[in-house]
């Protein structure tokens, strides 16, 4: 490992940090990642103006990202293992996902639009005014299926490699893609750093959590993975294609199509294969990426295992 540590002590810190994750949630008040929102919030006003927006953005990211990163590198160093099943712990989003989605499908099982329509507009950035049920199943789902990379695997693959710090790193830079990554006058060159930083980050992740919903799929498999040959080359995101393509055709759903963003409706390219998404498959998406979460958990588990006797035999 990069960290340094043997895989079984990587190992069982991010047992550790998961099982903080579910046990405990989302802290209520002083959450790193809002800390680091309002920071980044006051960077962006301050650099994102004039000429050369291109370099100010890389400053921007830099300001922004490796400090904290360097920090928490340092600070693990000194105060032991066990800030980095902290770190890890703040970093990844299970029952984040699972406290923000299950409410929504809960709303609309009982057929309040209204709740289902504000749920739903806490965790996508599309307009939900109108949204109907299959508008707001669709959206959770897609959510649901691209934070299983974005929140919860990108974020265990980076803690493996380069253990809390690199789950900071990856997170802060995932965060920052979500700010500042758009394709728009504001932030075209000023995000375009951001944007592709992110890219290289979640470039391996975002395959293997595509990857791990093939497999999951079961009696879908070859869907899962025709749906993520065929249609996610036709998204705009390198990484979120392959992970909502194979996560809709695990799910036998179709999702993308007409979203409403800033007024206007955007026709995105079509995703899954089956009838459109429910709110019954908000639920299914969420034990696909639990699902995912316990898989990689223990391939890192058995090869910590297999590693250790290895060594014994030696």
């Amino acid at each position: 490992m990069l960290t340094g540590l043997p895989l079984s002590t990587i190992t069982l810190l991010l047992v550790a940090g998961i099982a903080l994750d579910l046990l405990l949630g989302e802290t209520r008040r002083w959450h790193p990642l809002v800390g680091f929102g309002k920071l980044v919030t006051f960077i962006e006003r301050r650099l994102n103006s004039g000429s050369g927006r291109l370099l100010r953005g890389v400053l921007a990211w830099s300001l922004a990202v490796l400090p904290l990163t360097l920090l928490f590198a340092g600070l693990a160093e000194a105060a032991g293992l066990w800030l980095h099943a902290l770190l890890l712990y703040f970093c990844i989003g299970l029952r984040s996902l699972r406290d923000h989605t299950l409410p929504i499908f809960a709303a609309l099982q009982r057929g309040d639009l209204t709740q289902a329509r504000l749920l739903t507009s806490y965790i996508v950035s599309r307009d939900t005014t109108n949204a109907n049920e299959s508008d707001l199943a669709k959206a959770s789902a897609e959510s649901l299926l691209e934070n299983g990379n974005d929140a919860v695997f990108g974020t265990l693959f980076w803690f493996i490699l380069l253990g809390g710090p690199g789950a900071v790193l990856f997170r802060l830079a995932n965060t920052l893609d979500a700010m500042w990554g758009y394709r728009n006058e504001r932030f075209n060159l000023f995000g375009r750093t951001a944007a592709r930083i992110d890219d290289v980050l979640n470039y391996v992740p975002a395959r293997l959590t595509a990857l791990s919903y093939v497999l999951l799929a079961g009696a879908g498999c070859a869907r899962a993975w025709q749906c993520w040959r065929t249609q996610a080359p036709a998204w705009s995101s390198p990484n979120a294609g392959p992970v909502m393509a194979s996560g809709a055709g695990a799910l036998g759903v179709s999702l993308g199509g007409a979203a409403v963003y800033d007024g206007e409706v955007e026709q995105r390219p079509p995703l899954g294969l089956g009838p459109a998404a429910g709110a019954h498959d908000i639920p299914r998406a969420l034990r696909l990426v639990l699902r995912t979460t316990l898989l990689w958990t223990g391939v890192v588990c058995l090869a910590a295992v297999l590693l250790s006797l290895g060594d014994h035999h030696a």
